[in-house]
This record gives C-alpha cells, sequence and structure tokens, in this order.
C-alpha cells in the first residue's frame, strides 16, 4: 500500500483531498502541524506529501528541508501566497511543485500524477544508464545527490542537482522550458517559464563560484537551454 501525507491546518482541506487521493489508490495520512507532519512522515515514508506552507509549531519550508535532508520523495507546497520569490523559494529547498489556493482538488491530483510519474522516469532511466555522470572536471552521482567540480563539492539543491543531470546527460540537446518543466517538475502543461529561468540564473551563479572552461549552461535565446561541451 502506498501512502501519500496530507498536510493542513484546515480540516476541511484534508478532508477533500483525502478523498481525492482515495480515488488516486493512495491510502491518506493526514497531520495538522508541522511537528507532526515530519514525525508521520517518518513514521509512514510515504509516496508523496501535500504540504500546507502557513502551519502552527513548524511552517511548510521547514518540514519540507526536513524531509529533503531523508529522502527524495515528491513535495507538493500549498499555500495562500503565491507571489513569485515564495514559489521559487519553494522549489529550491526542493519542492517538486507549488499549488496557491483556492485550488481545484482536480488540478492538485493531476499534479500529483504527473510528479509521481516523473519519479518512475527517472527510476527506470538510472537504472539504464547508471547514477554517475563524469564530464571534464564535474561529476554528478544522483545516488548521494551530490555534484562535484574540481573535486569541490558544490551546495546545490536537489532541483539545481537534477537540472544539471539532466541537462548534462544530453550534451548539446536543447531543452524548450517546457521541457524542463515537465521533465524536473512535472508540471506538465501548469508551469511557468518563469520558474524555470529564475532556477537557471541562481543556478548558474553557484557554478560560476568555480572555473568550468569547458562546459557551459548556455542559452538558446527564444528556445530554451542545453549543456554546452567546448570543443
Amino acid at each position: 500500500m502506498q501512502y501519500i501525507l496530507i498536510v493542513d491546518d484546515n480540516h476541511d482541506i484534508t478532508d477533500v483531498l483525502s478523498t481525492y487521493s482515495k480515488k488516486e489508490g493512495l491510502e491518506p495520512v493526514t497531520a495538522y502541524d508541522g511537528e507532526e507532519a515530519f514525525r508521520l512522515f517518518e513514521q509512514y515514508n510515504p509516496a508523496a506529501v501535500l504540504l500546507d506552507v502557513m502551519m502552527p509549531k513548524e511552517d511548510g519550508y521547514e518540514v519540507c528541508r526536513k524531509i529533503r535532508a531523508k529522502s527524495n520523495v515528491p513535495v507538493i507546497l500549498i499555500t495562500a501566497r503565491g507571489e513569485d520569490f515564495e514559489r521559487i523559494m519553494g522549489l529550491d529547498i526542493g519542492a517538486d511543485d507549488y499549488i496557491v489556493k483556492p485550488f481545484s482538488p482536480s488540478e492538485v491530483m493531476a499534479r500529483l500524477r504527473a510528479v509521481l510519474r516523473r519519479m518512475t522516469r527517472t527510476d527506470k532511466d538510472d537504472v539504464k544508464t547508471g547514477n554517475i555522470i563524469s564530464i571534464c572536471n564535474m561529476i554528478i552521482n544522483l545516488d548521494e545527490y551530490t555534484l562535484h567540480i574540481n573535486g569541490s563539492k558544490m551546495s546545490l539543491t536537489k532541483k539545481e542537482i537534477e537540472t544539471m543531470w539532466t541537462l548534462a546527460k544530453n550534451p548539446n540537446k536543447v531543452f524548450t522550458r517546457d521541457n524542463l518543466l515537465d521533465s524536473l517538475w512535472g508540471f506538465d502543461y501548469f508551469g511557468d517559464s518563469r520558474t524555470v529561468d529564475s532556477h537557471i540564473k541562481r543556478l548558474r551563479a553557484k557554478l560560476d563560484t568555480v572555473e568550468h572552461p569547458d562546459w557551459n549552461i548556455k542559452t538558446i535565446w527564444g528556445v530554451g537551454y542545453k549543456f554546452e561541451i567546448a570543443e
């Protein structure tokens, strides 16, 4: 049986999402504050987490950070506030998607199916291709979720490492913003291209703290991005 952890201090919301989750074949486990959420996460090891941001005791951002320190399980943040900087912060700390209240339960389930499909695709790809990429002076280890350049470990988020893995695994292939939204966040058609641009900008800033003259993330104007290896 696969569990889904649903966290919100509004019982009406947890009841509705629990009903819809059961239709998806998932067994809901509900929590109403951040401390209870993390305790139940450790107890049930759920297949996915629907996580409210504004909660008593610990907010959703802190719970997400604690989950990411232990697991790569899909986390969808749900909040009443939808400013760009908050959405980007949520994604940077490791959330897989971000939904703003009020929402349609059907849309939440569609996004949930999308991130679970993405996880399934990633697992299958890892079996076929292995979990380590070594290119020039960079090594990405998806088992450990680490990226080293010139032997130094870079301080990257889960999503930033997944972005580098996706791009570096396909050198010189151009990914549109929609490609990256679908591959990395499982947004399908729900995503916003500004999320990708902001994410790539922050990732580049971190990578540029060390020298990497033999490769780069190149912008293809009007299209998207690619991992380019210097000739």
